[in-house]
């Protein structure tokens, strides 16, 4: 066997585990944001920027659920097609999330849908509706005056 080939092999069984591990990490990531609008705005607007301003195919969406997956091209990747999804979740009261994966791809490319959704939200319903601030907490009446901590 020659010097090369051998170099070679040992750098394939060097890198192995970190490839491996890198692909996990990848597959299980997503990218989130917190929608300070309606689930319905929320829902509707993802749906048109997936669709309309990033002209990509809807392959399946659930719209009681609040999920679509889509297929994702990207110039960087020429004409391969990556599957994609996109969640809206209604995550308690006058909370929606937005989740997106694509796991084959960099994180960074998540990152570009979730934030034309947000600009998208702002520039189609303004600013979000200000939510109520929380209530006080209340006040502890067990706490004992600062002179009885001195005897």
């Amino acid at each position: 066997m020659s010097r090369l080939v051998r170099l070679g092999l040992v750098l394939l069984a060097l890198s192995g585990p970190a490839l491996v591990t890198l692909s996990a990490e990848v597959a299980e990531a997503a990218t989130a944001y917190e929608s300070p609008y309606t689930f319905d705005q929320t829902w509707s607007s993802s749906l048109r920027l997936v669709r309309v301003d990033l002209g990509l195919k809807i392959t399946e969406k659930d719209p009681e659920h609040g999920y679509l997956l889509f297929e994702y091209t990207s110039p960087e990747s020429g004409k391969r097609v990556h599957a994609g999804s996109l969640e809206v979740v209604r995550a308690g009261k006058d909370v929606v999330r937005v989740a997106v994966q694509l796991p084959t791809l960099p994180s960074y490319h998540e990152r570009m849908i979730v934030d034309a959704l947000a600009k998208k939200l702002l520039t189609e319903y303004g600013d979000p509706p200000r939510r109520p601030d929380p209530p006080p907490p209340p006040e502890n009446d067990a706490t004992p005056p600062d002179d009885a901590e001195k005897h």
